[in-house]
């Protein structure tokens, strides 16, 4: 703003560059330029500050869908004065002489006709698509519609205005709507992240079966090699029972056959001893075939005598005396009757 001192005749006023001031006294215009600085009798003068630099104005507008479907626009317009004299035949931009600032608030009225402007714009473009186009197709269709309607609208351009930029940041819809249009997406995020769930869940699964099929294996194959070893065991336990039992037959075969051959051998040697004696015997027996009775029994008397170790007491009867003496009789007769033959 335009910086005035005060002094008791005449004040002093000094604008900035980007400022555009005109002076009028006594209604006529005296002075008019950017950054003016000039003395002026505040009881006869009237001044106008127009600011030249660039300004924006954000904005946030409400509108429809062809569906009847709400919808935020949100976005900001730059603009900037380009004819100050056009300007100000259209809003007061009056400043107060002691203060320095504006009677009135005339930038308020630039943004309500610019806001004003951009509802009509965005809302033609609005009507005529559906929520979802206009959703689908982004911002930029929506900034170019309104970046348009200023371009071929003579508003501004009768007030001395200039759209530097204009920018479209956001165009959302209601809350209740938002979550309606996300129910699809955010049902289909789900079923794509439950089928993901149930696929892991599925792979967990085939793979503790897997696991499980593998246990068991390892199982099976355990029990069938113990089975195996428990088999080759009783195969080497009766292997070595048959060789031990079959150790013992022909231990035991070889000592019967050793008893037999020993008895066979204690046999024949039995009968060798017995046929010895029985030729003894018998050679003995043709020896003495011959001999009279009275030889022999002298022959066994005197064998027996030798046997006997003490004789305690002898008994003679008389009729065992007259065989004796006969015998002897007979015995010594036996010689002498040898020669006569």
């Amino acid at each position: 703003m335009a910086q005035i001192k005060r002094y008791p005749v005449y004040n002093l006023l000094r604008a900035e560059a980007s400022s555009h001031i005109q002076y009028f006294r006594r209604g006529k215009l005296r002075k008019a330029g950017r950054g003016l600085s000039f003395w002026f009798d505040p009881h006869r003068a009237s001044i106008t500050e127009i600011p030249m630099d660039d300004r924006e104005m954000p904005f946030m507008i409400k509108g429809q869908s062809s569906d009847y479907q709400d919808l935020a626009v949100q976005g900001s317009v730059t603009w900037r004065v380009v004819a100050a004299e056009a300007l100000s035949q259209r809003v007061d931009y009056t400043i107060d002489l002691k203060k320095g600032q504006y009677n009135g608030k005339p930038e308020d009225q630039i943004r309500s006709v610019l806001s004003g402007l951009v509802r009509q714009f965005a809302d033609s473009y609005l009507k005529g698509k559906d929520v979802r186009t206009l959703l689908e197709a982004g911002l930029s269709p929506l900034q170019a519609a309104i970046s348009a309607g200023f371009a071929e609208d003579s508003t501004l351009a009768a007030m001395g205005l200039e759209i530097v930029t204009m920018r479209v940041a956001a165009l959302t819809p209601s809350s209740e709507l938002s979550r309606a249009l996300q129910a699809p997406t955010f049902e289909s995020l789900q079923q794509k992240a439950d089928e993901a769930t149930f696929s892991r869940r599925a792979l967990a699964v085939d793979k503790e079966r897997a696991i499980a099929e593998n246990e068991l294996s390892n199982q099976t194959e355990l029990a069938s090699r113990r089975k195996d070893l428990i088999a080759r065991e009783n195969e080497n336990a009766r292997a070595e029972a048959e060789a031990k039992a079959e150790a013992q037959r022909l231990s035991a075969q070889a000592a019967a056959e050793a008893t037999i051959i020993g008895a066979d051998a204690e046999a024949q040697r039995i009968r060798s001893v017995e046929q010895a004696a029985a030729d003894m015997e018998q050679a003995r027996m043709d020896a003495v075939r011959n001999v009279p009775p009275a030889v022999l029994f002298a022959i066994a008397a005197q064998e027996f005598a030798g046997k006997l170790k003490q004789v305690d007491s002898l008994t003679i009867n008389p009729d065992m005396l007259a065989s004796l003496v006969q015998q002897m009789g007979g015995l010594l007769a036996a010689p002498n009757a040898g020669p006569d033959r």
